[in-house]
């Protein structure tokens, strides 16, 4: 199977065939979730707070985030891997947008980039567009912007807001953008948009009518817990899984019957030890 790309994004939402994306942040998942069939895996800042224990997005760093896509990417051969930009690492100038966009498809193997905001991000995003870069964009509830926006709460309620989303959302595909992201808005509105736009629009807590919809892959799993908002679905809950093998091996080792007799390794203790 080929990979998916931004034109096969575009048929599918064409089509009404619905896209999946899930969150991604190291290669042995990677490779599961790119078997399992998912269409994107998105390297979100959100490693920030389910891999590296921030309490929000803001501390993610270029570094952090090239290294977490490098190992993303090379687990994928068939999802479209999108690398998120972290916050101050476009914002500046249109020049350092640029360049740490390259960085992303250059240095770390993604196929495209993702960036928070509306109208206020636009020549960034031309830029970024024009310089050969895919671009996916964020519109209503930007984690980047939780100071702002005084908290993760649903954007788009009222009418001036609602507008303002269905605008910015119109000029970022006037500036080129091959999809966006609606998260937390009222379902209403994220119809509305999906209906406006020619681009897939991928939903999170935005309600059916998107083209696509995406979770952190530990929320569906269950597996982080620090955090649970209300428009997850598990498909699993494997915090206690995981804890009873752990807490297995654990009595195994004390009791000494891991990792078992010398004898049932199959080789002599004299002669040298080949592993593989």
């Amino acid at each position: 199977m080929a990979r998916i790309t931004t034109t096969k994004l575009k048929k599918m939402k064409e089509s009404g065939e619905k896209i999946t994306m899930l969150t991604c942040y190291d290669y042995s998942t990677a490779v599961l979730l790119d078997e399992a069939g998912v269409d994107v895996l998105l390297v979100g800042d959100s490693l920030g707070m389910v891999i590296l224990g921030y309490d929000s997005t803001l501390p993610v760093t270029m570094a952090e985030m090239l290294h977490h896509t490098r190992a993303v990417a090379r687990g994928a051969k068939q999802a479209m891997v999108v690398g998120d930009m972290p916050f101050m690492s476009y914002q500046v100038s249109c020049e350092e947008a640029v360049r740490n966009a390259g960085r992303f498809l250059q240095e770390a193997g993604a196929q495209a980039v993702k960036l928070e905001g509306g109208r206020e991000v636009v020549p960034q995003i031309r830029a970024i567009v024009q310089a050969g870069i895919p671009v996916m964009g964020h519109l209503g509830l930007t984690p980047q912007h939780v100071h702002r926006l005084g908290g993760y709460s649903v954007q788009g309620k009222e009418d001036a807001a609602r507008q303002q989303l269905l605008e910015d959302a119109r000029l970022l595909v006037e500036v080129g953008v091959f999809a966006i992201v609606l998260e937390c808005v009222p379902v209403d509105v994220a119809r509305m948009v999906t209906e406006a736009v020619d681009v897939p629009t991928i939903g999170i807590g935005a309600g059916p009518y998107c083209d696509g919809q995406v979770l952190v892959t530990q929320d569906m799993l269950g597996l982080y817990r620090d955090l649970t908002p209300r428009f997850v679905r598990r498909y699993a809950s494997l915090q206690q899984p995981v804890k009873e093998a752990v807490q297995a091996y654990i009595q195994e080792v004390k009791a000494g019957s891991f990792p078992g007799p010398a004898e049932s390794f199959g080789w002599p203790e004299k002669e040298p030890l080949k592993v593989y």
